[in-house]
């Protein structure tokens, strides 16, 4: 009999294996493309900045408040996108999300003045709000927690990865002329055009659950979706009240998730929209060399990422982990301001493996704490928040460069933050509060 039994068991771990290696040999790939397309769409303006300010007279202010609008958007949109997403289906919101994004990005390519500019920026946040925690619910539907964490680390090297070839791109792409368009029209246009062709496959390729997917045998799709409810009963068993919109808004340890990323996205985004221009700096260079020169840094940064997921996974402490790599940032951005263009550049190469590995150090600590029936809501609440740094440092750098001739203050700004989110990170929990003992015939206390 218990042979039978443990027969039996052997049999579904061996069928759930197999589904789970399915999704992630089928899903993975593509997210991973999708997530390097929509980044390198987000931030090629930091390649053509010069050719704006020569042949549309876009100055160093216009730039960076047309760079950060596209996160006044991207805010204001995210919960919402993310919301339909669920009501939809993946399938057909993260296509709509890619063909929307994709047009508004190669419409950059006709712009004609700072208004142009503004209205195409933010619309393009409109379009991109969504996708990343869309793509973050999407693996809660289709793959247990344990192999989710990794799913996720995955996906988010996408980002590291289109900062790395986003240079060499751009730079060769800007050397395209011809049919009246300039080389920065044809790095928007082929760039955004690319995004709505890739959409076409999205559609045919995804399916929004396990049971639509024809590529899972039966009972795969069976062991899949039992293996996520499962999961779900025992926490709705072990929280079973689901926590209110009013009580998550007020709950103290979120409010710390969004600040602290906030710091983070602010030097990640200072330094991908600035470094370029910090690049030309450095000497005669062309835009295919500056292209390049700009993919040091984020080489260096997956190499960290990597090295730091490595050392926190083998001594565990993940606050302690994003501090560290906190105070690297805050030291190399400070080390910036203190040489010339060159010792600038190797600065922030030493800058970015801290702040991008502080990126993926942190999205561990909220996961862990919050329930998830409600995860997929915060976490577009703190990445949307965490993402208004891509506005104020951009914006905040060009009216200090328009007005000063420099960014030096906004560099001493940056190394300060990272300081400050390095120390308050160790005021974030990565384990939900414990539910109050209740006495019996006594109402459950309301605490925030």
């Amino acid at each position: 009999m218990n042979t039978s039994i443990s027969g039996m068991n052997d049999g579904a771990d061996s069928v759930l294996k197999s589904a789970i290696s399915k999704v992630k040999r089928h899903v993975l790939p593509l997210f991973v493309i999708m997530f390097i397309v929509n980044y390198i769409d987000r931030v090629n303006i930091g390649f053509v900045r010069a050719h704006m300010e020569h042949d549309l007279g876009i100055g160093a202010a216009a730039y960076g408040l047309g760079a950060g609008l596209f996160f006044i958007g991207y805010a204001l949109f995210e919960v919402p996108s993310n919301i339909l997403l669920q009501k939809v289906g993946a399938r057909i919101w993260l296509t709509r999300i890619m063909l929307t994004w994709g047009l508004v990005a190669a419409c950059m390519a006709f712009i004609q003045n700072e208004t142009h500019f503004y209205i195409l920026r933010f619309l393009l946040g409109v379009a991109e709000a969504g996708f990343f925690p869309g793509v973050i619910y999407y693996f809660t539907r289709w793959l247990p927690g344990v192999e989710r964490g990794k799913a996720i680390a995955i996906f988010l090297s996408g980002s590291a990865i289109a900062s790395l070839i986003s240079g060499p791109l751009s730079g060769l792409l800007l050397q395209i002329s011809g049919l009246g368009m300039h080389g920065w029209q044809w790095m928007y246009f082929i760039e955004g055009m690319f995004s709505v062709g890739l959409c076409v496959f999205v559609w045919f390729w995804l399916d929004s659950k396990p049971h639509d997917a024809k590529w899972l045998t039966r009972p795969e799709q069976d062991a899949l979706v039992k293996a996520i409810d499962d999961e779900q009963l025992a926490r709705e068993a072990a929280t079973p009240i689901k926590p209110s919109l009013g009580t998550l808004l007020k709950d103290r340890q979120i409010i710390l998730f969004c600040l602290i990323y906030f710091f983070i996205q602010l030097t990640i985004y200072a330094a991908t929209f600035w470094l370029p221009s910090i690049i030309k700096k450095m000497g005669d260079l062309s835009d295919i060399q500056v292209g390049l020169f700009n993919s040091i840094p984020w080489l260096l940064s997956i190499v960290g990422m990597y090295a730091f997921a490595t050392l926190s996974a083998k001594w565990k402490h993940q606050q302690a982990w994003v501090a560290a790599a906190l105070l690297i940032a805050a030291a190399g951005m400070f080390m910036s301001t203190t040489g010339g263009p060159i010792f600038a550049f190797v600065a922030i190469c030493f800058a970015a493996l801290g702040f991008k590995s502080a990126s993926s150090l942190f999205w561990p600590i909220p996961q862990a704490y919050l329930d998830a029936r409600i995860a997929a809501g915060v976490i577009a609440l703190i990445n949307s928040v965490g993402n208004l740094g891509g506005f104020v440092a951009p914006t905040t750098f060009g009216l200090l460069e328009e007005h000063t001739g420099s960014i030096q203050g906004g560099l001493y700004g940056l190394a300060a933050t990272s300081i400050i989110a390095a120390i308050i990170v160790f005021a974030a929990r990565n384990k939900p509060k414990p539910a109050p003992v209740v006495a019996p015939g006594k109402p459950a206390p309301n605490h925030a």
